[in-house]
């Protein structure tokens, strides 16, 4: 029996599917409009037919989502367990970004994603780990966790393996643990963003990068100091170790600048920030005066003053390389316990430029 249509002619998702428990009048051209598919199709995804490829059914239930319906409850997917991923912060634009890939890869895969997230003065890593694992997690995924600190004691994750636990770990790589590591090519970012700045004709460059204590900004000085041509004691004037943030860049930026750099390279889009307020600080511009380049990429950079050069972290690589090897793990299947490393792009916008002649 067909639908019956309302008074405008469309055909209401309640008519077309029978008992659908959303509420609501979302119509079938609505829902194949935003999915890029025939009414027909729509209808036979929300009737739980067959014969629709699984691509395109994904392709109705996210229109479903984007255009804010409730899934019948035919639709919607038994979990296949839970998978904690530990973030320190959601400050960092970079941090929600791998978040948000990371958890919509584990739920294409039927896996139920739970946040831990850090704050200061909240619960550490261990105890966000014990939380996840009382709740019965198949697995973690750990992203700039306690195993990219060097002086952090790697046993815990021993513990973690000893209880069952598989786990992947984001960004830092600590040969002292045994597990699957994905991480951008830090060393790589900061030889091209030096690069960079040689080619705009800047002689004098600087580095504000993280503390020495993280493997992630330990690369990053190595990588600086070889596009220098210098070890790491020649490099040592010009790099500055601070805070991943806003403030520890304006202060990195500030001795930088006294050092006569017109050229500072940043471990952080955050710490980019920082530093092209300690420069207009101190009355020079961006990036007549002084060119800055950022680290990680986020959509917001193309709208800052002036927009970012940055060299964007892989991320949708990285989220789903992780992903995918603890998807390994929890079918059986080690893997290798060793580094996947992914490379960086360099990304040009406004706040480099050609260094002026009094550079």
């Amino acid at each position: 029996m067909s639908p019956r249509p309302d008074a405008d002619g469309g055909v209401p998702v309640d008519a077309a599917v029978g008992e659908r428990e959303a509420q609501g009048t979302a119509r079938l051209s609505d829902i194949a409009a935003q999915a890029k598919v025939s009414e027909a199709t729509v209808s036979r995804v929300l009737n739980g037919k067959s014969g629709v490829a699984a691509g395109t059914r994904q392709r109705v239930l996210a229109a479903l989502d984007v255009l804010g319906y409730e899934r019948p409850v035919r639709l919607r997917r038994r979990s296949a367990g839970l998978v904690g991923l530990v973030i320190p912060e959601l400050t960092n634009p970079i941090f929600p970004a791998f978040a948000q890939v990371i958890e919509a890869s584990l739920s294409g895969y039927g896996y139920t994603p739970v946040l831990g997230t850090q704050m200061p003065g909240g619960a550490t890593e261990d105890e966000l780990v014990e939380q996840l694992v009382e709740r019965g997690v198949n697995g973690v995924i750990f992203l700039s966790g306690l195993h990219a600190d060097l002086t952090a004691d790697p046993a815990r994750y021993a513990r973690l393996a000893g209880r069952g636990v598989p786990f992947v770990l984001v960004n830092g790589y600590n040969d002292r643990i045994e597990a699957p590591f994905v991480s951008p090519d830090d060393h790589a970012a900061a030889v091209m963003a030096v690069r960079h700045l040689r080619q705009l004709g800047h002689e004098r460059i600087g580095l504000a990068v993280g503390p020495d204590r993280f493997v992630p900004a330990r690369r990053k000085a190595a990588g600086f100091a070889e596009a220098l041509g210098t070890d790491a004691v020649g490099a040592r004037p010009f790099v500055q170790h601070t805070l991943f943030t806003v403030e520890g860049g304006h202060a990195a930026a500030g001795a930088l600048l006294d050092e006569g750099c017109t050229g500072i390279v940043c471990g952080s889009d955050l710490m980019a920030l920082g530093a092209v307020r300690a420069v207009r600080g101190r009355g020079l511009r961006v990036p007549e005066d002084v060119s800055v380049v950022g680290y990680d990429d986020s959509e917001l950079n193309a709208f800052t003053d002036p927009p970012l050069t940055t060299v964007r972290q892989p991320v949708r690589a990285m989220a789903a390389a992780a992903v995918n090897a603890l998807l390994e793990e929890l079918g059986g299947t080690p893997v290798q316990r060793t580094e996947f490393v992914f490379q960086p792009e360099l990304v040009v916008r406004g706040s480099t430029a050609q260094a002026s002649a009094g550079g």
